[in-house]
């Protein structure tokens, strides 16, 4: 009988090391597969940057002067649904694989395992 387990990860890569783990080391896993928010990858990628702020100062009759502000990029400019990386994965296997699945995912620091 074919079975499914899904669990959820902290990270991407963890879930990623958990799910090569489980198709190298146990019999009778059909598939692997993850979901996690892909927004989360730019959020990370513009958590370390800086932030560039244009002011205008002054009106000319041909041209407009501005100034430049620039500050490091934190978390907080980053809404918090953008942020979450978490990652749930689904593995589809044997039914008498399930416990070996489940103590692999456990080890690994899953949550939810169902």
């Amino acid at each position: 009988m074919v079975t499914r387990v899904s669990a959820e990860f902290e990270e991407p890569e963890l879930a990623e090391l958990a799910m090569k783990k489980i198709r190298d080391s146990i019999k009778g896993v059909y598939s692997t597969s993850m979901i996690y928010n892909r927004n989360s990858d730019k959020a990370r990628k513009l958590q370390n940057g800086t932030l560039y702020t244009i002011i205008p100062t002054a009106v000319t009759t041909h041209n407009y002067m501005t100034a430049v502000i620039e500050s490091p990029a934190s978390r907080d400019v980053i809404p918090e649904p953008h942020r979450s990386r978490k990652t749930s994965v689904y593995i589809v296997c044997e039914s008498a694989s399930v416990s070996n699945v489940s103590s692999v995912l456990n080890s690994m620091g899953a949550l939810n395992i169902r």
